[in-house]
């Protein structure tokens, strides 16, 4: 342990030595923030023994809260409401005593119940040492903040935006089976998984590449309210060693600092490419492109496209910008839809069990977007997707042609976003030299 703490602090002072000011340290236990960021020192599970995290923290300069401090003995404390609770019951947990809930049953709130009070809220309050409720909030929906203030002998409730903590979170972890089970051990969120994903698909085929000892380094965005973590964000920036190759990637918003943007190499190469490698985000392929015993015909023939295996329901990507051509039951591809896209190209998507709402012929589609689900409609012995590329009325091997990718960042731009981008490669670098250090 002794090692761990003199491994860490040197790793700061390599990163203060980088950025030019200290970080200040606060209480162990907390796991580490740098300028507001988690560091995730320890792999996934089976990979190295459990080490634990130390923290330093460093708020943005976003003050939230919904309440003062609590005074002298005055307390905090945070239950949640669960299925089959009542509200005396949740103020009961909450160290709340019987004659402040007879004054609720008898305040104004009685009027005006609390909103959103369902199961699975997290509620805090703030009581005094004799029982006394002084306040109490939780959130509904993502961002909604109700609150109950005491006035003298009656209680008011009101419902507000939250105001958000946003801070960047850095973690770290290694593939042993799959990227969802990298990702829970490393604990990061499924939404901030899928993004790893998204970002790094036209590079690494996550149904066939991944091999066990891939590792990854992430930088992303979370909002918390309180303390309590309310939701993940964008991913700002990422590294995926896929059987020793190094990919990276940076989130480099427009010129009008606008939402839209876009992920980059960090020499700024557009890492989106024109097409998906895969439509679906997780499965397996259970047939390749070529020669085939086929399944329902019992006779050699070309297989002209990829299946991939997935429950019933599973959502469908488009893998490129397009128009839907057709969409509808075409003998044995079942449930069908057919977009074209620039280049004389079209793609396939058959078997399905259902259309995305609101897509018919000639509506325009964006790479990404959700255009059906996985089914067992046509000639399909269980329920997957048949996924078909085309080029000019020729079939093509989607999981090995060679895909172009989109403008990189050019001229004036490039200066900006180099110097945007040298702080997100640094700690992409210190996540990896911490790991190899650890492991020594």
């Amino acid at each position: 342990m002794q090692k761990v703490r003199i491994l860490a602090q040197s790793l700061v002072a390599k990163v203060d030595s980088r950025y030019g000011r200290m970080l200040p340290w606060v209480g162990a236990g907390a796991g580490v923030l740098m300028f507001g960021m988690v560091a995730a020192f320890g792999t996934v599970q089976d990979s190295v023994a459990p080490i634990p995290q130390r923290a330093v923290l460093e708020s943005l300069p976003v003050a939230i809260s919904v309440d003062s401090p609590p005074a002298e003995g005055e307390f905090w404390s945070e239950e949640r409401f669960s299925r089959g609770d009542t509200f005396a019951a949740l103020l009961s947990r909450l160290g709340v005593n019987q004659s402040d809930f007879d004054l609720l049953r008898r305040s104004s709130l009685s009027k005006s119940p609390l909103r959103g009070l369902n199961p699975g809220v997290t509620v805090q309050a703030k009581v005094s040492g004799a029982g006394e409720l002084q306040s109490l909030w939780y959130v509904v929906g993502r961002d909604r903040v109700v609150t109950l203030n005491r006035e003298g002998d009656d209680f008011r409730s009101s419902e507000q935006p939250a105001q958000l903590n946003r801070r960047e979170i850095m973690k770290s972890g290694e593939i042993r089976s799959s990227l969802f089970a990298a990702t829970d051990a490393a604990d990061i969120p499924d939404g901030v998984a899928s993004q790893i994903a998204d970002i790094f698909a036209g590079d690494v085929d996550f149904h066939r590449d991944l091999r066990r000892g891939d590792r990854f380094s992430v930088i992303y965005e979370t909002y918390d309210f309180n303390g309590r973590e309310m939701r993940s964000g964008r991913v700002l920036a990422a590294e995926f060693v896929n059987q020793n190759r190094s990919f990276r990637a940076l989130w480099y918003p427009d010129t009008d600092g606008h939402s839209e943007g876009s992920y980059y190499t960090p020499d700024g190469k557009n890492l989106r490419k024109a097409f998906l490698r895969s439509p679906l985000e997780f499965s397996r392929i259970s047939s390749g492109f070529g020669l085939r015993m086929h399944p329902i015909q019992q006779s050699w023939r070309a297989h002209t496209g990829v299946d991939y295996a997935a429950p019933t329901g599973t959502r469908i990507r488009a893998t490129g910008d397009g128009v839907i051509e057709s969409i509808g039951s075409q003998g044995g591809y079942g449930n069908v839809v057919v977009m074209r896209h620039n280049s004389g190209i079209t793609t396939w998507y058959a078997h399905m069990s259902a259309f995305a709402r609101s897509l018919t012929r000639g509506t325009r589609v964006s790479q990404g977007d959700i255009i059906g689900y996985v089914g067992q409609t046509g000639w399909a012995t269980g329920p997957h997707l048949h996924y078909e590329f085309r080029i000019n009325d020729r079939f093509r091997n989607p999981l090995t042609i060679a895909l172009p990718a989109s403008q990189p960042i050019q001229g004036s731009r490039l200066p900006r976003f180099l110097d945007y981008a040298q702080p997100y490669t640094a700690r992409i670098d210190l996540m990896k030299d911490s790991r190899f250090a650890l492991l020594d």
